[in-house]
């Protein structure tokens, strides 16, 4: 089951970076590449999140925090998936002309979430709240994480492994503290 899901998030993060690279490589217009991601299911972050908060019965908190980096899209999804195993929401950061401008964050019930074990933890962070985050460059194919726990949902950050030397574990921790 653990390796079923981290295996669905690696393969929808291969997805995103292609389909992002492909899209910013085409010189489509801001227009056009939001129409593109429209079509595949994204909405507005607060539209999607009003449609997570009205599934779980339950306010999701979002950071207030973002990378130092530019971004000129952002984008909300909520996947109610047969079952409740596979639910969550999704938003996600890019930048239509600098495709490894890419930041995600995905929240399910904590029920739910991935195990991460052993040799895919780089880093254990303690967060401002007493909650330990766990930091990982190996979970994820191209991608660093920050996994932590929050009013019951599991929070996975994720950034791009081109833009790590910006968006830090550091800084991914500030993000994770700047949920209230």
């Amino acid at each position: 089951m653990v390796i079923i899901k981290i295996i669905r998030l690696f393969l929808l993060c291969i997805v995103f970076t292609f389909s992002f690279s492909f899209v910013a490589k085409a010189s489509y217009t801001s227009e056009e590449f939001q129409e593109s991601l429209f079509e595949i299911g994204y909405k507005s972050i607060y539209e999607a999140l009003n449609e997570g908060n009205e599934y779980f019965n339950q306010e999701i908190v979002l950071p207030v925090q973002l990378p130092p980096v530019a971004f000129t899209h952002s984008f909300g999804r909520f996947e109610n998936l047969d079952g409740e195993v596979n639910d969550k929401y999704d938003i996600e950061y890019v930048n239509k002309d600098t495709p490894h401008n890419h930041y995600k964050i995905s929240i399910q019930p904590v029920k739910y979430g991935i195990d991460f074990r052993g040799n895919l933890i780089d880093q254990r962070i303690k967060l401002s709240d007493g909650n330990e985050a766990i930091y990982s460059t190996k979970a994820v194919n191209g991608f660093n994480v920050l996994v932590f726990e929050k009013d019951k949902f599991q929070y996975i950050l994720s950034v791009d492994k081109r833009i790590s030397d910006i968006a830090t574990h550091e800084i991914l921790a500030e993000i994770a503290n700047s949920i209230k």
